[in-house]
């Protein structure tokens, strides 16, 4: 697998809605996680709302989307990020060294309850940047 570049909406409490609503426009394959599908503990509400989802279309877009966890702040508007993600992670911890030299870091680059690597920073522009690197399942 290569490394994609794929826009990630963050929304407030209905990113079901709208996944589903983005797939009756797009079509194609929407997988949908939610925070207790991943074991979060203490979701108490939070255990439906979405961790994570993706649409995938047979014309080649790929849109994700997460509910906001509620732990974090949200501003709608800014609630659009961008997401690189593959299993190079060699040339993926390269993206990642780099788009947060002069940013912020708000998750560091680490091991997640899901399995991959991932990290979360703000570059020096103000862009968010997702990074997840694929690990190969055990």
């Amino acid at each position: 697998m290569s490394s994609r570049l794929n826009p990630y909406i963050s929304f407030l409490g209905n990113a079901r809605e709208a996944m589903e609503f983005y797939k009756s426009v797009f079509g194609g394959t929407l997988t949908v996680n939610t925070f207790g599908d991943f074991g979060a503990k203490d979701a108490g509400e939070a255990a439906d709302k979405i961790m994570h989802s993706m649409l995938e279309t047979e014309r080649g877009f790929t849109l994700m989307a997460a509910d906001n966890p509620p732990e974090m702040p949200y501003t709608e508007g800014n609630n659009i990020s961008l997401s690189v993600s593959g299993d190079d992670e060699a040339e993926l911890r390269g993206y990642w060294d780099r788009l947060g030299d002069g940013g912020t870091v708000s998750v560091p680059l680490g091991k997640q309850m899901w399995g991959d690597v991932f990290g979360m920073c703000t570059d020096r522009f103000g862009i968010v940047w997702l990074v997840n690197i694929s690990q190969p399942e055990a």
